[in-house]
């Protein structure tokens, strides 16, 4: 809803102690000044920089414009029977560690009803004093729609050819969601000046450095590809269907995400950090233990951060890796950490199921046993899978691509990898490449994972049988499935 809107709905209701939540205040100040003069409302402005102002006289009238006490006690010379006043406090949060000057806001508000007089506090964040927690209520000024990014595009755009048009356009519509009006102008220019035309890459360059700023969400600029990646067929076809599928404009039709359970090895983190180039999207990393913070309330503050952020990233694919290790101490987090790890869980699970952004979101992990139940129920999955050791074809697959990676003859002899993974294959292959040593050599420093973790391994493929989606093949993960059938690991010592 735009911002005048919203204003106007809780001024008709006389709420009289409204915070705006802006990163823009330019533009939403020229929202609230159009408002006031559609509705013959009075306008002052205060900050600390050109004091007091009256809507449509330039000069400033208070003398000691840096005194925010007198800032608030100026509305009440604009009040009148029939009239309404609003005063808008520009980033007056920072005022608000002093008691004269809460009192007085509080006192100022409760006066408003009486004289229709509001205080109205710019700000690009929320800290509302607990003395005034009740008497404000919050409005946040969202950011550009697609409408108006496509105005701001077609401004920067004077000559034909500087916008792309169809696909182009929605595409780089796509890059520029989640930025300020500010930051859009300037991805936009940036994007004339260096490609003469704009295009979505200097929009993510921008977009990037917004993440870094952050500190709690990364941005991942591989060039990896489903191609790069054997085997894994059923997967790859299902993440593409589901997020190249027409219709996904409707919040009810989107695709939430897949969970990826399997050996270590297997291509789980791969194939999410391929996911966002096969279907143009950005693939932003979640890690859980950079959310972690050391004051009381910071971790919950910045998984909110974080997520709010991933939200404004639409569309994307947002991956979290090793979802077992970050949350697990969730079952004992009330005893070890005051229950910190567990609010943090919960909010995660929470915006799983509720979120109406077009996030894809993959996460990847060992032993999904060590994570509740309600972490994998309907809805906040599309799908859980379970990449088990990859079969014969799939290896020689494998081969083939890691063999040209790294520039080795692909007609020499391979060691026995018939319970090796993907990992395992391209370790082989760059320590040929680095030792300068044929592949049968390179393989004696290698130790599959099959061998080390044996028992592990065999438990987590019997406790994914029947409970899983399988990454191969259509259909349900079958331990011993007819012509799919899994080799049971043996636990003799490796040839290699």
């Amino acid at each position: 809803m735009p911002l005048a809107t919203t204003l106007l709905e809780y001024v008709s209701a006389c709420f009289t102690g409204l915070w705006i939540e802006s990163h823009e205040h330019e533009d939403a100040m020229a929202e609230i000044a159009k408002l006031c003069r559609d509705e013959g409302w009075d306008l002052v402005t205060w900050d600390i920089a050109q004091g007091l102002q009256i809507a449509g006289r330039p000069e400033a009238v208070d003398t000691n414009g840096s005194d925010p006490l007198a800032a608030i006690r100026s509305i009440n010379a604009f009040s009148s029977a029939e009239g309404t006043a609003l005063l808008v406090l520009t980033n007056f949060h920072r005022f608000l560690q002093s008691a004269e000057v809460v009192q007085n806001l509080a006192r100022q508000i409760q006066q408003g009803k009486q004289n229709r007089t509001f205080i109205v506090i710019l700000s690009p964040v929320v800290q509302i004093p607990t003395e005034l927690e009740k008497l404000f209520v919050v409005i946040e000024h969202d950011l550009p729609g697609r409408n108006q990014l496509e105005e701001i595009a077609r401004g920067i755009a004077t000559q034909d050819g500087d916008l792309p048009k169809g696909d182009g356009l929605a595409t780089v519509l796509d890059a520029a969601s989640g930025l300020t009006r500010y930051e859009a102008e300037g991805a936009f220019s940036l994007s004339l000046v260096r490609h003469q035309e704009i295009r979505p890459e200097a929009v993510w360059e921008l977009k990037s450095q917004m993440l870094k700023k952050s500190g709690l969400v990364s941005l991942h600029r591989g060039g990896d590809r489903f191609n790069d990646l054997g085997g894994l067929d059923s997967l790859k076809s299902f993440c593409l269907r589901a997020m190249r599928r027409q219709g996904n404009q409707d919040p009810l039709r989107r695709p939430r995400g897949v969970m990826l359970l399997g050996v270590p090895g297997t291509g789980k983190s791969a194939i999410a950090k391929a996911l966002g180039n096969e279907t143009n999207r950005p693939t932003l990393c979640l890690d859980i233990g950079t959310l972690m913070g050391s004051l009381v309330g910071q971790t919950e503050g910045n998984i909110r951060q974080a997520l709010r952020i991933v939200d404004a990233m639409e569309p994307c694919v947002c991956f979290l890796d090793e979802l077992d290790k970050g949350l697990s101490g969730v079952a004992s987090s009330g005893q070890t950490d005051s229950g910190v790890t567990a609010r943090l869980f919960g909010t995660f699970l929470t915006w799983l199921n509720d979120h109406q952004s077009d996030v894809f979101v993959v996460c990847t992990c060992n032993d999904i046993t060590k994570l509740p139940p309600e972490f994998s129920r309907a809805e906040r999955f599309d799908g859980i899978f379970f990449l088990d050791l990859p079969s014969k074809e799939q290896r020689e697959r494998i081969w083939s691509i890691h063999l040209d990676t790294f520039g080795l003859d692909a007609n020499q002899a391979k060691p026995n990898d018939e319970e090796w993974t993907g990992a395992e294959i391209r370790s082989c292959c760059r320590l040929a490449a680095l030792l300068d040593v044929p592949l049968t050599a390179a393989a004696q420093n290698v130790v599959p994972v099959a061998r080390t973790a044996a028992e592990s391994v065999e438990r987590l493929r019997t406790w994914a049988s029947g409970r899983c989606l399988d990454a191969d093949h259509p259909g349900m993960y079958q331990r011993n499935a007819g012509a799919s059938k899994r080799r049971k690991i043996s636990l003799k010592p490796s040839e290699n």
